[in-house]
């Protein structure tokens, strides 16, 4: 099937029923599973924060399964080592007694790679996921290979105040399309969990689509028109994230150090139309980029001190930011 023989209507059916799929795995987490699909629409990547054993690496593995994708799971520790991630080249003897280089690829050539607790290891093995998740592509040797589209990463990171954990470097969290933040599930959702995973029938994803129809997908969310007032609305909500910019808030001034990157608007924008679609619509609004700011641009503005002393968070900041920043009728 050709890129541009995709509708609209089947693209929502589409989502609708891999987000279906994914639901009969995932109790709850509504939030954390429309955002995860956006993210992956989007062709970008999502960074997931919350404690362990709360489904995040469940959750990318179903969504493997209903799109029926090559699905790899690196589980970070502090002594992996780049190569681990990405393959080397090894020596293999020939029949004939001489030798060669083989390029054995690493866990990082996959659809959907989840990068399981990365802020295990050191930054020195983070930044091979950097190139990965840029470009699409790995350099080992001096000799750069494709990854196979689509190409997906979902991190998952423990909180920074648990135990043998390292801060991701910021050119690395500007790669991260998502930052979601998985919250605890309540007393029902607890239940139902326990009814799904401590009985002899487990539930399953079923394949819905194919690797090939998400890109088709991509392809058409990215063409989705979006208004020139609207565009400039997401220029203007990144640009008041600086404490230099003459429209930011109080809030900013005093606690922001560094604002968000020009990838926040490229985000906000791109997760906008996504929305849009999935809701049946040909125009995106300013909700819909009102909507993303939060996961679009928490791992993206960078708090100083004084906001850490006085325990101010980065959503805090946002959300005043929201709030101040008038929507045209």
């Amino acid at each position: 099937m050709n890129k541009e023989n995709i509708t609209p209507d089947e693209f929502r059916s589409l989502s609708e029923s891999i987000i279906s799929q994914v639901k009969r795995v995932i109790v709850g987490q509504e939030e954390l599973i429309e955002l995860t699909m956006v993210t992956l629409l989007a062709g970008g990547n999502a960074l997931l924060e919350g404690v362990p054993g709360l489904g995040k690496t469940i959750l990318v593995r179903t969504l493997a399964q209903a799109i029926h994708c090559q699905f790899s799971r690196i589980q970070f520790t502090p002594d992996l080592m780049p190569s681990d991630i990405v393959g080397t080249n090894l020596v293999v003897e020939n029949e004939d007694g001489s030798r060669h280089f083989q390029f054995e690829s690493g866990p990082i050539f996959a659809n959907l790679v989840l990068a399981d607790e990365i802020n295990r290891a050191t930054p020195k093995t983070q930044s091979a996921m950097l190139e990965a998740m840029q470009e699409h592509s790995v350099t080992v040797a001096k000799v750069t290979r494709l990854l196979p589209e689509p190409f997906f990463v979902l991190a998952t990171q423990n909180p920074l105040e648990m135990e043998g954990t390292y801060p991701l470097p910021e050119a690395q969290l500007d790669r991260f399309f998502f930052k979601i933040d998985v919250p605890y599930p309540d007393v029902g959702e607890l239940v139902e969990i326990a009814n799904r995973t401590t009985s002899t029938m487990m539930p399953q994803a079923e394949p819905v689509a194919e690797a090939s129809t998400i890109t088709e997908m991509q392809f058409l969310a990215r063409g989705l028109p979006i208004a020139s007032h609207v565009t400039e609305y997401a220029a203007n909500l990144v640009k008041s994230t600086h404490p230099s910019s003459p429209n930011c808030p109080p809030e900013v001034a005093k606690y922001v150090r560094y604002g968000a990157s020009p990838r926040a608007m490229q985000a906000v924008i791109l997760a906008g139309k996504i929305l849009a679609l999935l809701d049946s619509r040909f125009n995106v609004s300013y909700e819909d980029l009102r909507k993303v700011a939060l996961p679009a641009m928490r791992h993206r503005i960078i708090l100083n001190f004084e906001a850490q002393a006085e325990g101010i968070s980065t959503d805090e900041v946002i959300k005043k930011l929201l709030e101040s920043l008038p929507v045209e009728a």
